[in-house]
């Protein structure tokens, strides 16, 4: 199962998600510490953005080979819009409304058109 994961088409997907988590910790986290000095809160964030970069370069890198560059950045947003939407309700507290989902959909519809066959084979 673990050469299945850190296959070819998968590892930059499990980076990317990785990536992602990070990435949204560091824009929306310190939403929460609003009392801090906005100094204060830029310098976390480009700690945790570092940590964030280290898993994106590589999955890019490695992604490359297998996928186009617009397919990789499509699946990056794809997954930046899912964390994000599990971020702003468990960790925000805040709703996702119907027009919410209608817009992630859409975007999601505008993503499948990127890929022109199966996963990885727009090149």
């Amino acid at each position: 199962m673990l050469s299945t994961l850190t296959g070819p088409a998968i590892l930059p997907i499990l980076l990317l998600c990785a990536s992602n988590i990070f990435m949204t910790l560091a824009w929306y986290g310190h939403l929460k510490f609003t009392s801090q000095p906005l100094w204060i809160v830029i310098f976390a964030s480009w700690g945790i953005a570092f940590v964030e970069y280290c898993f994106a370069v590589p999955a890019n890198r490695y992604g490359y080979g297998v996928y186009s560059a617009a397919e990789l950045k499509t699946i990056q947003e794809v997954i930046t819009l899912t964390v994000f939407a599990a971020f702003s309700v468990i960790y925000l507290k805040e709703a996702l409304t119907w027009n919410h989902l209608i817009g992630f959909a859409f975007i999601a519809i505008g993503a499948g058109f990127i890929f022109k066959g199966p996963i990885g084979a727009g090149h």
